[in-house]
């Protein structure tokens, strides 16, 4: 290959793969933040259901792909790759820019969570367009023989977009303060996106057509009727369904298990700090990326089909031992066994305890404005080996009367609380919580709705305009956990997600010279995009949503988990997945696939 050539095709590699990067950059910011935004868009009143609900629509994104594969496919194979996939480019910056700018529930109630859908769909169809297009655009203008090395540049943007979606995250969170970030901070990584896609669309705009396409439609080579032709005619048929269930299903689930999985399992079952999962995440996919490039060119040396497979076999056999790996490294009964002793000194209650106080409009009657009243009691948990956990539990209150507090009167803007509760050992404890709120000087006392089978007392400054709330229920304390990890600790997860990544690269490395190898020119873009994003889109998308919720029965809602190995529950989804995949694909899927249409 000419130096000329090179330089050429290094353009088209460069071009193709930062729009392609900022796509999936865009794309999963939204899972990146998922735990953030399932407290911004979604009702609060149940942490666990609207983390689901995000996932859920997180996963709405990845349903409409093969949708946007069809509609953008079949403009690539009729229009060209060039403009197709400059559309698609406009189309998901501006879908995510809109994301960050969407009000909060609390504002515009359940058209947050619809909006946020609706955004959701539209990034969807754009990716359904976007990867089939610049993968096309690429192996059209890679040599023979050397489409896998030149393709698995393309495959590394998926995982450099994940990676500068954490990273962003935590420059975001290393510049603002805790309370900045969770107030509007998050929205940074989505307004961020607007200039990358800008930047990219001006490249594109210079970009030339694929060569292979455009001499194909200058001799009148091109599909009339790409759709039909991919889906009606019987053979071409047969390898997009030979595409899917013999390699893209399980492609699919092993990448998202690998990285969107690790991922959340380590910041919602193990309950590690989101700061330090995003640092350990991003060094392993760091370390992992040039896989990609490698396994894409030996690909081309002993052919697609055992790289892939052996991938999808490692996966099924490691996955659990992995992970119940991982979580026992951060389980405090695991811990003890080890001889990781609590240090007693620590366990005490860091700051005072802290209330605050949340209005909403009641369900029955929206002219009445209910408080709740969150109290957390945080302590911290020090153990010998120099981890540190977080414990907070909250209780929350809702009053049945008017809270007896006059802002005028006290001269300042505070409220206390005091009631009586019973430790383990069932003596009364006598508790005192200062309540944070916004409320000013000139604003009126607001009714509350109901709880407490505490005995509440409601005093401003030490007075005495003391009111008892003795009726209502009581609600379960929700206790929420945050560990800190140690060095050791973080390098052991970094080499278990490194592992994972290293069967993500071996999976997806091939897979688009795998893919574009199995169709003809005039219909390769609308045949290869439906079966790699229904593959990834449908079965590697549903991945998170579906091992989350299997999880969480596999624990249930009391003190002990129904199953002892709960947290390994959610495995059984991409491991039967990519088993019937690894099977399909074993005995149907020809060697001599990677030379026919060569």
């Amino acid at each position: 290959m000419s130096d000329k050539s090179t330089k050429g095709i290094w353009k088209v590699i460069s071009a193709s793969s930062l729009g392609t990067m900022i796509e999936w950059y865009d794309f999963y910011i939204f899972g990146s933040l998922a735990v953030v935004l399932s407290t911004k868009f979604f009702p609060s009143d149940n942490p666990t259901a609207a983390f689901l609900s995000t996932l859920a629509t997180f996963a709405a994104g990845f349903v409409v792909r093969p949708f946007g594969a069809l509609f953008f496919g079949r403009l690539g194979d009729l229009i060209g790759r060039k403009y197709t996939f400059m559309v698609t480019l406009v189309l998901m910056g501006g879908a995510t820019f809109m994301i960050g700018c969407i009000p909060s529930y609390e504002t515009i109630g359940f058209m947050a969570p619809l909006l946020v859908l609706l955004l959701r769909l539209l990034q969807g169809l754009a990716l359904g367009g976007e990867y089939g297009g610049a993968a096309t655009y690429v192996a059209e203008h890679a040599p023979k023989g050397q489409r896998g090395y030149w393709t698995s540049w393309i495959q590394t943007t998926a995982t450099v977009g994940l990676f500068i979606s954490l990273m962003v995250i935590l420059i975001t969170k290393g510049i603002l303060s805790k309370e900045e970030f969770d107030a509007w901070g998050w929205r940074v990584p989505f307004w961020v996106s607007i200039f990358m896609v800008f930047v990219s669309y001006l490249i594109r705009k210079n970009m030339d057509e694929s060569p292979v396409f455009a001499k194909a439609k200058s001799e009148g080579k091109t599909s009339v009727n790409p759709l039909k032709e991919s889906f009606g005619h019987k053979l071409n048929l047969k390898f997009v369904l030979l595409a899917l269930f013999g390699a893209t299903m399980g492609q699919g689930v092993v990448w998202y298990t690998g990285q969107f999985y690790a991922m959340s399992f380590m910041k919602t079952v193990q309950s590690i700090d989101s700061s330090q999962v995003d640092t350990l995440l991003g060094i392993a996919l760091l370390l992992g990326t040039p896989f990609f490039v490698f396994f894409g060119w030996l690909s081309d040396k002993i052919g697609r089909k055992t790289i892939m497979m052996t991938g999808m076999l490692l996966a099924i056999f490691l996955y659990r031992p992995i992970y119940r790996q991982m979580y026992h490294l951060t389980d405090a009964k695991e811990m003890v066994k080890n001889n990781i002793t609590v240090v007693k000194d620590s366990c005490k209650a860091i700051g005072s305890y802290v209330a605050t106080v949340k209005t909403e409009a009641d369900k029955k009657d929206p002219s009445v404005k209910n408080t709740k009243i969150f109290i957390d009691f945080k302590t911290d948990t020090l153990y010998s080996n120099g981890a540190k956990f977080h414990y907070t539990k909250t209780d929350t209150l809702y009053l049945a009367k008017e809270l007896a507090y006059d802002a005028k009167e006290s001269g300042k803007n505070e409220t206390w609380i005091k009631f009586d509760s019973k430790d383990k050992e069932g003596a009364v404890v006598h508790n005192v919580v200062k309540v944070k709120n916004d409320l000013k000087e000139d604003e009126k006392p607001v009714k509350v709705d109901t709880l407490a089978a505490l005995a509440l007392k409601t005093f401003t400054s030490g007075e005495a305009k003391d009111k008892s709330h003795i009726d209502g229920i009581s609600v379960k304390p929700n206790v929420a956990v945050v560990k800190n990890i140690t060095d050791d600790v973080r390098w052991t997860l970094i080499f278990l997600i490194f592992v994972q990544v290293i069967f993500v690269t071996m999976v997806y490395g091939p897979i688009a010279a795998f893919l574009v190898e199995m169709f003809p020119v005039k219909i390769r873009y609308t045949s290869m995009s439906l079966p790699y994003h229904v593959g990834n889109g449908i079965f590697g998308g549903l991945l998170p949503a579906i091992s989350t919720y299997l999880v969480t029965t596999a624990k249930g809602t009391g003190p002990k988990p129904l199953n002892p190995e709960f947290y390994l529950e959610g495995l059984w989804y991409p491991i039967i997945i990519a088993a019937v995949c690894f099977v399909i694909g074993m005995i149907y899927i020809d060697k001599k696939i990677n030379t026919l249409h060569d």
